[in-house]
């Protein structure tokens, strides 16, 4: 956990405010920050985190960094923090064969389940290692599936005084109204286009920010992760696949393939989603002359000439690709039936 990093992020900082303007011992015991993607939320979760377990507090609120539950947060051995995130494919439960270990782990996969919110009853109602807070950070808190979220909820009924529970959403309304209406909720917006430009110069990207920013709706950390996982070179190259595409599916089909093959993390889920944001913005600029996603991206030629229902109807049906994306039986018949549809929305009207 690297909470220095959060000085970086000026838009938030009004609400940091807000939450601390009575000071510390104000803060309310259960917070959730809600919000899209890619705007803060988890800094600004690791900053009150920080906060609430630094010993040596400046005047200003700020954590020293320096004392040793500060370091122990940063090195991530803090016995008095704990972190709950969805369970990735390695955590899945083991199976007796490996076909049974595949269905398991794509069950397992991006959900909370409840012995994980279990695990925490020892942890919250025994008592802290430093005679001071504890605090709990559930960070995809909509993952958690109806049991692990009807456990949090008895744990948040009657929690300590010491205890502090941090809770992220990017789907709120997902989550029971009971375990909201035990929150503080903190909603979080995106930044404007010149804060995130500039954290995004910040971060190391120099080269189109206004453009990625566009097509991450303003998220800056979103991002930043596209440019950590390598997916910025295969999003350029997405992009002028559908500016400029070949006749023949199987042909964009095969160079959507070798985008899905490269190093980087861009999978077939993101490059659906790449070519939905596309038509939607084709079809948008269609009928009220903008676009959302693509302001500062080339136009296809004759972009006059489509249809706008042929694009909405597209966007419309690659909605059932999303839903197969990620376990696709056949890659690449899969990727042609995809590229046929996306060509059959891209004729223009006849006249």
């Amino acid at each position: 956990m690297q909470h220095s990093d959060n000085k970086n992020i000026s838009w938030n900082e009004k609400l940091r405010e807000q939450l601390l303007g009575q000071g510390l011992a104000r803060l309310p015991h259960a917070m959730l920050l809600v919000g899209p993607a890619g705007i803060g939320k988890a800094a600004f979760a690791e900053q009150m985190a920080a906060l609430l377990l630094c010993e040596s507090l400046a005047p200003d609120l700020i954590a020293c960094g320096e004392c040793d539950p500060c370091r122990w947060l940063a090195a991530g051995n803090h016995p008095d923090f704990r972190r709950v995130a969805p369970d990735d494919d390695s955590e899945a439960e083991p199976a007796t064969s490996e076909k049974s270990s595949d269905k398991s782990k794509k069950r397992g996969s991006g959900i909370i389940r409840i012995d994980q919110i279990r695990e925490l009853e020892g942890f919250v109602f025994v008592g802290s290692h430093r005679n001071g807070n504890r605090v709990v950070l559930v960070t995809e808190a909509d993952a958690m599936n109806p049991a692990a979220a009807n456990a949090l909820l008895k744990i948040l009924e009657e929690p300590p005084s010491s205890v502090y529970f941090i809770l992220i959403s990017t789907r709120s309304k997902s989550l029971l109204p009971t375990i909201r209406s035990r929150c503080r909720v903190v909603n979080f917006g995106a930044p404007d286009a010149a804060a995130a430009a500039d954290w995004l110069l910040g971060a190391g990207l120099e080269k189109q920010a206004k453009r990625y920013l566009g097509l991450a709706g303003g998220a800056p950390m979103r991002v930043a992760q596209w440019k950590e996982q390598g997916q910025l070179a295969p999003i350029d190259a997405l992009v002028d696949s559908l500016i400029s595409p070949p006749a023949d599916p199987g042909v964009l089909a095969a160079k959507w393939d070798a985008l899905l093959k490269g190093d980087g993390l861009f999978r077939t889920e993101n490059l659906v989603e790449g070519i939905q944001r596309w038509l939607f913005d084709l079809a948008q600029e269609r009928m009220a002359g903008e676009v959302r996603y693509h302001s500062g991206w080339p136009r296809p030629k004759a972009v006059e000439n489509l249809n706008p229902k042929a694009l909405l109807a597209a966007w419309r049906e690659l909605n059932q690709f999303r839903r197969s994306a990620r376990y696709p039986l056949n890659q690449l018949l899969f990727l042609e039936s995809l590229a046929a549809h996306y060509l059959r929305a891209m004729r223009p009207v006849a006249s």
